[in-house]
């Protein structure tokens, strides 16, 4: 484990949030509550079309998986419809 200086750490644990951490705390917020009415199938790409598309909340698809990505949350993968066999 690297040695960090104590005042280096009281330094960082008292400082302000950033302006980014400012920045995405609403839209975190907006991505969680999508993904919850999706009941947790949404994904990165379907909460940005939605945080677009239905909230007005323009952020790019980068910052989308992001902020989902920080909140822990991820969307089921793939096409889940059955599809006919072939002949």
């Amino acid at each position: 484990m690297p040695h960090v200086a104590e005042s280096g750490y009281y330094a960082w644990r008292d400082r302000a949030p950033s302006n980014r951490m400012v920045k995405h705390a609403w839209p975190t917020e907006a991505v969680a509550s999508i993904h919850a009415a999706s009941r947790g199938t949404y994904g990165s790409r379907r909460a940005h079309a939605e945080l677009g598309l239905g909230l007005s909340i323009h952020v790019t698809h980068g910052t989308a998986e992001l902020l989902m990505q920080r909140a822990g949350l991820h969307g089921l993968p793939g096409n889940r419809q059955a599809h006919a066999p072939r002949t």
